[in-house]
């Protein structure tokens, strides 16, 4: 084999590697939106449940995402776990005191 049939080999095979772990990720991340764990779990966004810049998404306005929550149950920052789980979790911010499955 000549050098350069060498490198287009390896470049191909960097880009095919490449393309399988953008399509993994996408998958993973399109799972979790529709409420699913990797183990294909169902799963329900809880609010008020995350410590202080633990949250899996959404902490309100001028926030990022992931880890964005500024304060231990925060109302508008959730975390997602098994589905049927939230109200049972403690929240020491939320009328209940559990957690809940929408933004408060």
């Amino acid at each position: 084999m000549k050098p350069t049939q060498k490198m287009t080999a390896a470049a191909l095979a960097m880009a095919l590697g490449s393309a399988l772990a953008i399509s993994a990720t996408t998958a993973q991340a399109e799972s979790m939106n529709k409420g699913m764990s990797n183990s294909g779990a169902a799963q329900e966004k809880c609010y008020g449940v995350s410590l202080k810049g633990k949250n899996d998404c959404k902490a309100g306005p001028g926030t990022s995402c992931a880890g964005s929550a500024t304060k231990d149950y925060q109302g508008n920052a959730y975390k997602l776990v098994p589905a049927g789980t939230c109200g049972k979790m403690t929240s020491k911010t939320s009328s209940t005191g559990h957690g809940m499955t929408m933004a408060y």
